[in-house]
């Protein structure tokens, strides 16, 4: 009978122990959405605007998982989103009354370029759901030019807003608006490129 007392509690202690361990091991690793949410992290560390590229991201990281590609598909489709509003904003403003005729310019040509650049990202956008193992590079390359091309149009904007052309809280909030769209489409294409460089 002692024996048997002895291997039952020799039979629980090991349970214990392994449940314990069992327990330890699993706290130790991080949860599904915990290693997507570090990958969008490790991911954005290499752009020029990580801060923003992990908040606009973070909240797509079920959606991503741990994919190189669909990050990049998602921080383009994040960055069209901001262009289109942005591109809506601008045609409203650029009807305010009260506005002096080169401001009106400055508006109307940056609503033309922001338009440019919803097309360029629509068209990478569309090209990355084309992408097999034999057009991979080709399409990469024009979606990789696409993005820039998109980065100049935001950048001529923002500039005709420098200087004197505007002043007060409409150029402030134009500015911040085109800045927040051209930082999120160089975050995109470093994340192309990522992507690209893993498949060379």
């Amino acid at each position: 009978m002692e024996s048997f007392s002895s291997n039952i509690l020799a039979a629980l202690l090991f349970l214990l122990a392994f449940t314990t361990s069992m327990d330890s091991a699993s706290a130790a690793r991080p949860t599904a959405g915990g290693t997507n949410t570090e990958f969008i992290r490790t991911s954005c560390s290499a752009t020029t605007y990580p801060k923003l590229c992990y908040t606009s991201l973070s909240t797509h990281a079920a959606a991503v998982r741990q994919d190189s590609k669909l990050l990049a598909h998602t921080a383009l489709s994040v960055t069209l989103d901001s262009a289109r509003s942005t591109s809506t904003m601008m045609g409203k403003l650029s009807h305010i009354s009260g506005m002096r005729p080169r401001e009106i310019g400055a508006m109307q040509d940056c609503v033309e370029e922001l338009s440019d650049s919803v097309d360029q990202l629509s068209r990478s956008m569309k090209e990355m759901n084309e992408i097999k193992g034999s057009n991979f590079g080709m399409i990469m390359s024009d979606v990789q030019t696409w993005v820039s091309a998109a980065m100049t149009d935001e950048d001529t904007c923002m500039e005709g807003f420098a200087g004197k052309v505007m002043n007060g809280k409409v150029k402030t909030a134009v500015r911040e608006k085109i800045v927040n769209v051209a930082h999120l489409t160089s975050n995109a294409l470093a994340l192309i490129n990522s992507y690209a460089a893993l498949h060379n």
